[in-house]
């Protein structure tokens, strides 16, 4: 197993070592520890001797790991080997299976994204989708490790999914074609008007350098200079934060991207621009970035950097809210604790937790029939069970008033489709680039 490559990626934008232990280890710690010590340590004893059929001291052991942690925030976790490797083939940029990010609460399985181009996304399943059945079993309460197990599988083989969305009655059974993830952090295009479209998918190594690489692509493709660049983190679900403070350190010559922020004043780090890439390479480039309910944490980060340093303009939905940095703390060779270390800042001091990030200008997905009521419904961070408490953003009115001048808010997703728009944000984004521009081009 990578176990290295795991550690390697250090904080993560998604307690004492206690391992399975013998009894007479736990009753030394009982000799010497609290009252809250002694109550588990007899809490242990009673089901050691007592419950319907012998019970194994790793099995106890682990379900206390599991709940101390639970008990902290939905994000942190202990991690075996076979955690580890999942988390190892994330970072490395492959695996086979659906393409999706999810999250366990209350025994449920929520989707907070499906990765763009997965075979999830081409399935239909989307941010806010319950995953109920696996192949027609309730998988209600089982463990998300165990869930994620089952939606691996070799490429090419059929999964039959059970999904309940919010806003809609009855639930759905969607196939979905398991294929091999390859994770394209970074894909990009040129598009009428000399305008660029990079889409960050996640963040993963390199995503920074990928991005620079990007940007040179388009200016060589432009014909004649670039006009203006889309910067999409939408759907996004977040990774490295080194990763996210190089893409957010291409844009700034100047400045802090962002601060983390933990209980003692050593766990207390600044980030700032000219870190990893010197000035501005965009050399002050009309930048747009979309951001939806599925933008999270590293997403986040790189939103609210640009957006406080008044270098983008970001539109889209408010961001997903996850403002807290999960650190990996090895025990042994095959186990370790990803653990919330950090709340973070952008550099006006905002905390993204429970708040996310808001547009400046609210740009609803209206060429998605869904799209009202998915928001309505929508799953963030402020809707986990014991999600850390954070601070709200404000929003611009002035922007916001100016959208709402825009007739094109008032169509419905048949008439954008009637129109060509299957992509209302993108489009809205593109046309605003154009107008700063001055670029008018005819559409059939």
């Amino acid at each position: 197993m990578k176990f290295a490559a795991a550690i390697r990626a250090g904080a993560l934008c998604t307690a004492v070592a206690l391992l399975p232990a013998t009894t007479a280890a736990l009753a030394q710690v009982e000799g010497r520890a609290s009252p809250e010590f002694a109550a588990l340590f007899a809490t242990y004893q009673r089901i050691k001797a007592s419950y319907v059929e012998p019970v194994e001291d790793e099995v106890l052991i682990r379900g206390a790991i599991d709940g101390m942690l639970a008990a902290l925030d939905p994000h942190s976790a202990y991690l075996d080997g076979q955690a580890l490797d999942r988390l190892t083939t994330m970072i490395d940029g492959n695996y086979q299976g659906l393409g999706i990010s999810i999250i366990g609460e209350e025994g449920a399985v929520k989707v907070i994204s499906p990765f763009r181009g997965s075979p999830a996304e081409q399935a239909g399943i989307q941010a806010g989708d319950y995953i109920t059945h696996i192949n027609g079993n309730l998988i209600y309460g089982l463990e998300l490790e165990e869930a994620i197990a089952q939606m691996r599988g070799p490429a090419g083989t059929d999964i039959e999914v059970t999904i309940f969305r919010p806003g809609r009655e009855d639930s759905f059974e969607v196939t979905v074609t398991r294929g091999l993830i390859e994770l394209e952090p970074v894909t990009w295009e040129l598009l009428d008007g000399n305008i660029g479209h990079i889409s960050v998918n996640e963040f993963s190594a390199d995503v920074g350098d990928d991005v620079r690489d990007a940007l040179q692509a388009l200016r060589s493709d432009a014909t004649g200079q670039l006009n203006g660049l889309v910067l999409d983190m939408r759907r996004n679900p977040g990774g490295s934060l080194e990763e996210a403070v190089r893409l957010s350190d291409l844009f700034l010559d100047a400045g802090q991207v962002v601060s983390q922020r933990g209980r003692t004043r050593r766990d207390t780090i600044y980030y700032d621009a000219e870190t990893y890439y010197r000035g501005d390479v965009a050399e002050g480039l009309p930048i747009i970035v979309l951001i939806d309910e599925g933008s999270a944490s590293a997403s986040e980060i790189v939103a609210g950097a640009l957006q406080d340093h008044r270098r983008a303009l970001v539109m889209g939905e408010r961001s997903f809210g996850k403002g807290s940095v999960q650190t990996l703390l090895p025990l042994s060779r095959d186990t370790a604790l990803k653990l919330t270390t950090a709340r973070y800042y952008t550099p006006s001091g905002r905390s993204v937790q429970e708040g996310g990030i808001e547009p400046d200008i609210r740009v609803p997905q209206l060429s998605d029939p869904d799209a009202e009521r998915r928001q309505r419904l929508a799953l963030r961070e402020s809707d986990l069970r014991g999600h850390l408490v954070g601070e709200i953003g404000v929003e611009d009115e002035n922007l916001e008033r100016d959208r709402l001048d825009d007739p094109r808010f008032q169509l419905t997703a048949e008439e954008l489709a009637e129109q060509g728009i299957e992509d209302f944000q993108l489009d809205y984004a593109v046309r605003a680039l154009r107008r700063t521009a001055g670029v008018n081009v005819a559409r059939n």
